[in-house]
């Protein structure tokens, strides 16, 4: 018997050895796959319950089972479960009675990083209202637009951001928007303060009728996002859509004893979906940051015993700048969840900070296809597998770089990139992977379509994002086309840029486009101009222009000045080449300018302060 036992065992272990070898990652594809399916298994329980259980359900859940447990850590502050339950009751019922909300009337959030958005969110749940989570970046006339796309009349925002709104107030009152600061009484007229009767308000819980309509189907949020063109667009988040973003840090790895750190924006799908849903769906606690800080981060993980991170490609690299410390392994952190990290800084940061799982999503707010690097593989951006793709049918097909269009074949059909080549990510629109689009904007959703890919009359999502699938399954992100650059991890519409900078009374046409810094994640805003005839570049007022009606992420550091602008044959401006280029005076004869801050203008660009921005002595 011990010698049958010694034999199987040894036949095992031989199996396995052989499996680690040529099928390196096997386990990990067997784990995912375990995982997805339980998960699938619970979001077609939850959809088929009645009522439908949301995501508020499952915060409320954790409420009831430890109500004593830390939800929120911040600046110095604890909120429990049970007293961000109640605190959440008592801005419903104010919200209810001031501004005379109904199930389904969608309320505007014009808010910063605190623990003011998560109670008034989960508040607004409560009774059935859609949010809309507006950037606290933008301002004037995006700001605006953000309304017209949602159709919220109702504004919900904080003191701090008092200047931004008494900047639209009389335009929002021509909208009939009502606007309510969650502040004390100021001397503003026209809007309404509410900290005092919250304060005094009830924290019993809301009647479960008060949402009794909200179904899977049913928009829970709309996070705005800029595609190809235009102002930002409403992407439409439902119920089911929400609970799949959940899911992620749980096919992550995270459990329910992991402490989550958030510094990423809670206006984003990332901080919002991923991080702030998925912990309350894991019933775990959040330390939520205003904004990222490089030199407080390590301090803040320790301090908070936080084992799991979220990341964007800028924040893997600030805390590589960061100097060195003796203590930098001394943590708890073991995943890191985010998107966009450089090979090279993904390396670095694991040399500098320890044996981190990094996670790797690639993924849209909008989209419906989406990857996880489950691996951790450095420099992929996730995996492919057989359920993954029977679920969520996607391809890669050729793409025309110089003509912004898929290849297509003599019956009109797209051609699918071969293993190893780097193509147009698309996802076939069906059931259980679907497109919603954006609010308001069907234009906008009709682009994203495309049609015709495999065979006439299919449909599917169209990313707008060069990948690359290796003989190994990993997924590799290449670049972006369309008319967008993403810097600081935030997407830009390079024709809402062009539009204010067009504005200014010197310019005549703006072709902008991203380039690559040295050292940078994204790529940095740029225009190439032409000037109005007669006159000469306004180099104060440009900067003026660009600084009062951009945020800082979309504002172009560089401007080159061309005596007429590239198209093709169809008016389509050129890019290509400009970008190709740069803004390298050793390569371009144009003028060339950049962004000064410190001096308040575009200032002439010089070969010393190229290599100075180049080597990072210039920050942008």
């Amino acid at each position: 018997l011990r010698f049958a036992m010694f034999i199987w065992l040894t036949v095992v272990g031989g199996l396995v050895l052989i499996l680690r070898t040529r099928f390196p990652y096997w386990l990990d594809d067997c784990v995912y796959i375990l995982r997805s399916l339980l998960l699938a298994a619970r979001l077609i329980m939850y959809k088929r319950s009645k009522p439908f259980h949301a995501v508020l359900d499952a915060f409320l859940a954790a409420a009831r089972r430890h109500p004593a447990k830390t939800f929120l850590h911040f600046e110095g502050e604890r909120f429990s479960y049970g007293e961000v339950d109640r605190r959440s009751n008592r801005v419903a019922r104010v919200l209810r009675q001031e501004a005379h909300l109904r199930e389904g009337d969608t309320v505007a959030l014009f808010l910063g990083n605190e623990p003011n958005l998560v109670w008034t969110w989960l508040g607004l749940a409560k009774l059935g209202c859609p949010v809309a989570l507006l950037n606290f970046n933008i301002r004037a006339k995006s700001l605006l637009h953000c309304f017209s796309c949602c159709g919220a009349k109702v504004l919900v925002t904080s003191a701090e951001l008092q200047d931004a709104v008494e900047e639209v107030l009389p335009a929002l009152r021509e909208q009939g928007v009502s606007v309510y600061f969650l502040s004390e009484t100021r001397n503003i007229q026209g809007v309404n303060f509410l900290a005092d009767k919250i304060s005094k308000a009830s924290d019993q819980p809301l009647s479960r009728d008060l949402r009794a309509n909200v179904t899977y189907r049913s928009t829970a949020l709309y996070i705005y996002t800029s595609g190809t063109t235009g102002l930002p667009k409403a992407a439409i988040i439902t119920h089911e859509r929400m609970w799949a973003a959940s899911f992620l840090q749980s096919l992550c790895g995270v459990t329910r004893d992991d402490v989550f750190y958030i510094n990423l924006p809670l206006y984003h799908s990332s901080g919002f979906l991923i991080g702030l849903a998925g912990c309350i769906e894991r019933g775990i606690t959040v330390v939520l940051k205003r904004k990222f800080s490089a030199s407080q981060f390590w301090d803040d993980c320790r301090e908070h015993n936080v084992t799991v991170i979220q990341y964007i490609g800028e924040t893997m690299r600030y805390l590589c700048n960061t100097p060195k410390r003796d203590n930098e392994k001394e943590h708890k952190v073991c995943i890191a969840i985010g998107n966009g990290v450089r090979a090279d800084i993904w390396s670095e940061f694991l040399r500098r900070f320890g044996d981190i799982k990094v996670k790797e999503l690639y993924a849209a707010t909008e989209g419906n296809i989406g990857f996880i690097n489950y691996s951790s593989k450095v420099g992929a951006v996730g995996r492919i597998n057989f359920l993954h793709r029977l679920i969520f049918p996607y391809m890669l097909i050729k793409f025309d770089i110089e003509k912004e269009e898929p290849v297509r074949n003599s019956q009109g059909l797209c051609v699918e990139a071969a293993t190893g080549e780097t193509g147009l990510l698309v996802g076939k629109v069906t059931r259980r992977s679907p497109f919603v689009g954006y609010a308001g904007n069907d234009q906008q959703t009709e682009q994203k379509r495309l049609r015709n890919v495999l065979k006439k009359g299919d449909l599917y999502f169209n990313t707008g994002d060069l990948l690359r699938f290796d003989e190994d399954n990993f997924v590799y992100f290449q670049d972006r086309v369309g008319d967008t650059f993403r810097w600081k991890g935030e997407n830009v519409a390079t024709s809402e840029v062009a539009d204010v900078l067009t504005m200014a009374p010197c310019i005549l046409e703006a072709n902008v486009y991203g380039v690559k810094v040295e050292g940078n994640e994204g790529r940095v805003g740029m225009a190439a101009i032409t000037l109005k005839e007669g006159e000469d570049f306004d180099s104060a007022g440009a900067y003026n222009q660009t600084v009062n009606y951009l945020p800082a992420y979309a504002r172009p550091r560089f401007i080159r000045i061309q005596p007429s602008l590239e198209k093709t044959g169809t008016f389509k401006l050129k890019k290509t080449r400009l970008v190709e280029e740069g803004f390298n005076p050793a390569l371009i004869s144009d003028p060339l300018y950049y962004l000064n801050a410190a001096k308040r203008t575009f200032a002439p660009m010089t070969t010393e302060v190229y290599s100075a921005i180049s080597s990072g002595m210039i920050k942008l």
